[in-house]
């Protein structure tokens, strides 16, 4: 087997695909972020790399904040238009028929219909190029209680979460292990 050699790109998939909320409830957008991930565990950090011409990126640069909203398979649609259409033009959330809520620590609308929303505030903007990263504090984790299962644990595999890889959604699948499972003791 031989490995070809691509110029440097994009190619650590698959990546959580998320609807970034930013504004407040008068005023809002919504928008589509492949770029994004946990930075620290202590104080838990986030960050999202949105590209300076981007409707949303002064919104959040202005604001100081926004919402990660976890999408689950019937929101799928919803996460692709929101990646291709521009809230300078319409509101996406009429258009795309998505319920806003207030966020308990930020002035920044929750999507109703996701099972998780994560509220957070920018600490640091570093610019990187193509794109701008914005490090933020993850002030709250907001789970909808209709996936939390009989031990009060979060159960992600009822959210149906949607990833992005190559260009494709995809919905995440078959559990294979939990953390630790290689080394853990035989019963």
């Amino acid at each position: 087997m031989s490995k070809l050699i691509w110029k440097p790109g994009t190619m650590l998939y698959p990546v959580p695909a998320v609807l970034v909320t930013c504004g407040n409830m008068q005023q809002h957008n919504v928008c589509t972020i492949a770029w994004t991930g946990i930075l620290n565990t202590d104080p838990a950090m986030t960050y999202i790399s949105i590209r300076k011409e981007r409707h949303s990126y002064n919104i959040i640069k202005q604001s100081g904040e926004f919402v990660l909203n976890l999408v689950p398979k019937d929101l799928v649609r919803a996460l692709d238009y929101c990646g291709v259409r521009s809230g300078k033009n319409e509101d996406k959330f009429k258009a795309m028929n998505l319920e806003i809520e207030e966020g308990k620590n930020v002035s920044v609308p929750l999507i109703k219909q996701s099972p998780v929303n994560i509220e957070c505030r920018v600490k640091q903007i570093i610019e990187l190029g193509s794109h701008d990263m914005f490090m933020a504090e993850i002030l709250s984790v907001d789970v909808d209680d209709k996936y939390i299962d009989e031990n009060g644990k979060l159960d992600l595999e009822k959210c149906n979460l949607v990833a992005y890889s190559h260009g494709q959604y995809y919905v995440l699948g078959e559990n294979l292990g939990k953390f630790g499972f290689s080394v853990e003791k035989k019963k």
